[in-house]
């Protein structure tokens, strides 16, 4: 006897799928990024993972730039921002210090998703997490006495850098052969001839001395002091 064949199921008997939401496109698009990289994180590759067309997408995102500023978004809200409380043990100490606590939970945010670091050079969120950033760090700011103005252009300034940083480290980490060109560099500065360049061969291994936590903590403290302390230019 031949075995019938199973009729095919009516689009009715079928499960309906989750009706699309802007939270549901942007965790989904966090999890395409942590398990295939954000360069994959395109309108057409996330359709494809929630089984509908692009077009569908566009009411909710415009682009894949601002799908990208909506995963950076979605990740702010693990940084640490603590640091601007004004209580407890990481609300206590010099504000100075505080800040550069609290840039650094950011840069390293970013260092924990190395694909995203360099998109975020150019992704502009604007949502409540990253707002509460900014206003964390403006409220450092305005405790350590900035004039406003300052703290103004400076907030943008403090991000950048951190952000630039995070985007160069994982650049480096992506690069074959970053580790000896890294040893390239630094036998060659250590090497320099002091006639012709004097300065190199003074200061020699000091150039690249110190562990990263340490430089980079330096680097957030000179640029709240540059801030704290340039007038900003006359309107």
């Amino acid at each position: 006897m031949t075995p019938r064949t199973p009729a095919p199921r009516s689009r009715r008997e079928r499960p309906a799928k989750p009706a699309l939401t802007y939270e549901g496109i942007v965790a989904t698009a966090v999890r395409l990024m942590e398990s295939e990289g954000l360069q994959r994180v395109t309108m057409r590759r996330l359709a494809q993972e929630l089984d509908t067309g692009p077009a569908s997408l566009y009411v909710y995102v415009a682009n894949t730039a601002e799908l990208h500023a909506a995963i950076l978004e979605e990740l702010l809200g693990a940084v640490d921002l603590s640091p601007a409380a004004g209580k407890g043990a990481a609300g206590e100490g010099d504000w100075r210090e505080r800040l550069a606590r609290l840039l650094g939970s950011y840069t390293h945010v970013l260092f924990a998703h190395p694909s995203l670091a360099h998109s975020a050079l150019i992704a502009r969120p604007s949502g409540p997490n990253y707002l509460a950033l900014v206003e964390a760090v403006l409220a450092l700011l305005h405790e350590g006495g900035v004039p406003d103005a300052q703290a103004a252009w400076g907030v943008d300034v403090l991000l950048q850098v951190a952000t630039a940083n995070a985007a160069e480290h994982s650049t480096r980490d992506r690069t074959a052969g970053a580790e000896a060109e890294h040893h390239a560099l630094v036998a060659a500065l250590r090497d320099a001839s002091p006639g012709t360049h004097p300065r190199i061969a003074a200061l020699g291994g000091d150039l690249t001395s110190g562990a990263p936590e340490q430089r980079l903590a330096w680097t957030f403290r000179m640029v709240i002091n540059g801030t704290a302390t340039t007038p900003r230019p006359a309107r």
